[in-house]
């Protein structure tokens, strides 16, 4: 009895056995039909020899194949293309190489095969398989091509670190860089540097050629920038026109300057872009790690600042960070708050400085200044609003309304006598310029031929091209145009050649010079002279003070005389007072 149904429990658990390797069976069957039914996935089987054996139909696809030339073959041989006979093996196929030697199981392997001469990426998943006994008999596995995924995730990878436009590395691996660098000198006790790098009058050719021309611009600057890094170095852009660089090691203390030097040299060299000649300078502000900023944010910040004192001072330097500058921001930021709401509560004003014939001493014209009498700041130097007014592009509504100023109050002077304003690049370029010195004019009556407009030759490195068709506008309309601080700046003949001054104002550096006998001064001044009268054009000494100067300026030839000695910039109704009788010499005084 005992023996009966020991028999039949060994029968029970044989049938029980038996039928759960069958639902195993039918599992792992309902599996691997699912794989050959996928739509990207497929079987593959090799022996102990890692051979193909049992080759799927989509295997064979996938491999670009038929299963007749597949089976038998070394499965590497299959997936390594030409590397198979180099033995220079991809690392990854190095990987699933040891994991079949070591009969491991393995799960979404990636592997770079080769397939048609054609690199490909593929997540494979194998698990070593066993015969009845229990004895390794090969692996089996499924497999997917993961290439446009591979691309894809690479791409969005590129993109989040990379700037699309210029290829640089982008704010965020910039930020990742401070972070290594500030890390690096922590660890060897030495420092680190940031710069920040701002084009000068980027936003002029943007504002006046395109999108197009400025996004071609940045190219060549992303390139110029490239050529002047070493290893040490990592160069990105920020966004828009701000550029930066950051220096792992700037324990030489004379590294950054070197190259804040090199990068203002380089990218202040003339651009030819679709036909235009471009000129755009650099500004730069450095600040070191830790010393400036425990952190990457705040050595970050500290470079802003000195790249502010940068523009501030009128572009094209570098300064270093010092703690002043925080101070000088906050005040910064409030006088721009200041002069964006100084239009709307009428707080500027224009003064006038009488220019005068140098034979006669009458009063010619006025010279249009602009003041501002600020709420909050008192009276402002024009030194210090001005600069800020065009870096917000503020100058050009502010530019606007003094030139209705200026022409309406032209219009209780004597009918000969001239008015001269002033214009700065930002309002020269823009496209609306031509018709707002239209209104002004049309609105006050003023004659065109009263209106003088004054710009000084910094235009022409900005964008040629456009300052000379809109200043060809203006004198189209029959207004005149100055060249004023001829010979300081960036002075070319080529500018007289290709615009009709009416007056190239002589500055007053060289009048000081001449007075005191300098000859370069004096040659500078018979030079000017000579040229303009060959050229139909009239000359001003400017800034001329005392009767010395007034002499000189005379016997050289200089029509105009402007200065001091003539008078000061006064109010409108002290202007018009130099028209009564002996008025002028009460201006004098």
């Amino acid at each position: 009895m005992l023996g009966t149904i020991e028999s039949a429990r060994n029968f029970l658990t044989a049938r029980v056995a038996e039928s759960s390797v069958t639902e195993k069976s039918e599992v792992v069957s309902l599996l691997l039909r699912e794989f050959e039914e996928g739509e990207a996935d497929w079987l593959w089987q090799i022996d102990t020899s890692r051979r193909v054996r049992s080759v799927s139909p989509r295997f064979a696809y996938a491999l670009g194949l038929d299963p007749e030339d597949i089976g038998g073959k070394p499965f590497l041989q299959l997936i390594a293309g030409q590397s198979w006979e180099t033995g220079q093996f991809h690392t990854s196929l190095h990987d699933l190489s040891e994991r079949i030697k070591r009969r491991e199981s393995f799960s979404n392997l990636l592997v770079r095969v080769t397939v048609q001469d054609v690199n490909r990426w593929w997540e494979l998943s194998g698990t070593p398989k066993l015969d009845e006994n229990g004895v390794f008999d090969g692996f089996r596995g499924v497999g997917s091509d993961v290439t446009q995924q591979r691309e894809s995730s690479e791409k969005i990878a590129y993109l989040a670190r990379y700037d699309t436009l210029t290829g640089l590395p982008n704010r965020l691996m910039l930020t990742e860089a401070v972070g290594d660098a500030m890390r690096y000198a922590e660890q060897w006790r030495t420092r680190c540097a940031f710069l920040m790098i701002d084009l000068d009058r980027f936003k002029a050719v943007n504002d006046t050629l395109g999108h197009v021309v400025g996004d071609q611009l940045l190219s060549l600057v992303s390139e110029r920038l490239k050529r002047l890094i070493t290893d040490n170095e990592l160069i990105g852009r920020l966004g828009g026109d701000e550029f930066a660089i950051v220096i792992r090691d700037a324990s030489d203390i004379h590294r950054v300057g070197n190259v804040a030097r090199s990068v203002i040299e380089s990218l202040s060299v003339p651009y030819e872009v679709d036909h235009h000649t471009l000129f755009v300078g650099a500004s730069v502000g450095s600040a070191y790690g830790p010393r400036d900023g425990a952190t990457v944010e705040t050595l970050m910040r500290s470079a802003d600042l000195a790249l502010y004192r940068s523009k501030d001072e009128g572009g094209g330097r570098h300064f270093s960070y010092e703690p002043a500058l925080h101070a000088h921001a906050e005040e910064r930021r409030k006088l721009e708050f200041s002069l964006r709401r100084a239009l709307e509560r009428n707080e500027f004003l224009v003064h006038y400085q009488p220019v005068v014939d140098a034979t006669n001493e009458g009063v010619v014209s006025f010279e249009a200044l602009l003041r501002w009498n600020s709420a909050e700041h008192g009276f402002v130097s024009p030194a210090k609003f001005i600069p800020l007014a065009e870096d917000t592009r503020l100058i050009v509504p502010i530019g606007e309304w003094i030139l209705r100023e200026a022409c309406r109050e032209a219009m209780r002077w004597p009918s000969h006598v001239k008015v001269a304003v002033n214009v700065s690049g930002e309002q020269l370029l823009d496209p609306n310029f031509a018709a707002t010195v239209v209104g002004a004019l049309s609105s006050s009556g003023l004659s065109p031929n009263r209106l003088e407009v004054e710009v000084t030759e910094s235009i022409f490195m900005r964008d040629g091209t456009t300052a000379q068709h809109t200043l060809e506008q203006l004198l189209a309309l029959g207004c005149g145009i100055a060249l004023d601080d001829f010979g300081t700046g960036y002075s070319s003949l080529g500018y007289l050649r290709k615009v009709r001054f009416t007056t190239i104002k002589v500055d007053r550096s060289f009048v000081q010079g001449a007075a005191k006998r300098s000859a370069e001064s004096l040659a500078i001044i018979r030079a000017v002279v000579a040229m303009a009268d060959s050229l139909e054009m009239s000359t001003t000494a400017e800034g001329v003070e005392t009767e010395e100067e007034l002499e000189t300026v005379r016997r050289l030839g200089c029509k105009k005389v402007q200065g001091y000695f003539f008078g000061r910039p006064m109010i409108a109704a002290d202007a018009r007072a130099l028209f009564a009788p002996a008025g002028l010499e009460r201006g004098a005084a």
